[in-house]
């Protein structure tokens, strides 16, 4: 599973030669060559897919040094609430999301849901290293990064379970504020205190 950012027709023909699958979002004005239109099922049209086709990668560019897909390929477009890059990374989204796969047998409804579902990893990921302070790794030798990731599960969980509530980034920075010696244990068990829900 890869993003546009990483769409190079030479790595699918490389994973597709080794008898392995790919699912890819392409950018937005790719412009393959289309060999078929492929029929779209009720549960397709649901799960918001618009276009299911046979395509060539590549073979519509004037590049020469553009290797073209050399196996069969399909391209999915699906609807999604379009939106504008407000910050400096990213892009903007004209609400279709275009993706290429060698997978010719699997539904369009479910390449569309297996893309969804990479964000669900993108998104413990982003947690990971923004809310549990892992964005530098303290080890590179896997048994530390390990150990590394397991402390950060630990302390997201402890706190989820005392509080019922998602750790956010102050959490992190009171957590080690008190372990620098910076803060006291009191003024920590305040702030998770204020973390529980407020009942009635």
């Amino acid at each position: 599973m890869t993003d546009r950012g990483y769409a190079k027709f030479e790595l699918f023909n490389q994973i597709n030669a080794i008898g392995s699958s790919y699912i890819c979002r392409v950018r937005d004005n790719s412009t393959p060559k289309i060999l078929s239109d492929r029929e779209l099922t009720q549960a397709d049209r649901d799960a918001g897919v618009r276009i299911d086709r046979e395509v060539v990668l590549g073979a519509c560019t004037s590049n020469s040094t553009t290797v073209p897909s050399d196996h069969p390929v399909r391209f999915i477009e699906v609807e999604v609430p379009p939106h504008v890059r407000t910050g400096s990374k990213g892009s903007n989204c004209d609400g279709r999301l275009r993706l290429v796969t060698n997978l010719m047998d699997v539904p369009a409804e479910l390449i569309a849901e297996a893309y969804r579902l990479r964000w669900l990893i993108e998104l413990f990921f982003r947690m990971i290293k923004q809310l549990l302070g892992c964005r530098h790794l303290l080890s590179t030798k896997p048994a530390g990064v390990e150990i590394q990731m397991y402390l950060a599960i630990i302390a997201c969980l402890l706190i989820l379970i005392y509080t019922g509530g998602q750790p956010n980034k102050r959490t992190y920075e009171m957590i080690c504020f008190y372990l620098l010696g910076w803060a006291s244990l009191e003024e920590l068990e305040t702030h998770i205190e204020k973390l529980k829900p407020k009942t009635l």
